[in-house]
């Protein structure tokens, strides 16, 4: 397995533990009954991320967030990996990657701003860079 594909799997496990992190916090605030709910808009007063507190809503948002960027990541790791074209540079760019989406979370969850921009941005330019590579 190349480092990227190891890095891949890595930010899969990482949305899980976001998944917990948001979970957690949003069933606590307001209950199974609402959380297990099939959420129809007619049942409810509001969406249920209007519903939670400011720190459990960057919470959710967060992980919504990675869900993007995952994506993007992913096919870049996908076409790296296929084209036999990892390098040191990729993998960096693949660690770079992680560690901003790890930061990503509590500079979201705290509203560190412009942190949690600027760290965006980084992860996005590891992401576009390790496409960017497969091209050349």
């Amino acid at each position: 397995m190349t480092p990227e594909l190891t890095v891949l799997a890595l930010a899969g496990l990482l949305q899980v533990i976001q998944y917990g992190l948001m979970s957690v916090p949003a069933n606590l605030q307001l209950g199974f009954a609402k959380t297990l709910s099939a959420r129809d808009p007619d049942r409810m007063e509001r969406p249920l991320i209007e519903q939670l507190s400011p720190k459990a809503g960057r919470l959710f948002r967060a992980m919504n967030n990675h869900f993007e960027a995952l994506i993007l990541f992913t096919i870049a790791v996908v076409v790296i990996t296929l084209s036999q074209k990892s390098t040191p540079f990729t993998q960096t760019a693949a660690w770079t990657y992680l560690a901003a989406r790890i930061l990503y979370i509590p500079a979201y969850a705290f509203g560190l701003r412009p942190w949690r921009s600027l760290i965006w941005l980084v992860g996005f330019l590891a992401s576009t860079s390790i496409i960017a590579a497969s091209l050349i």
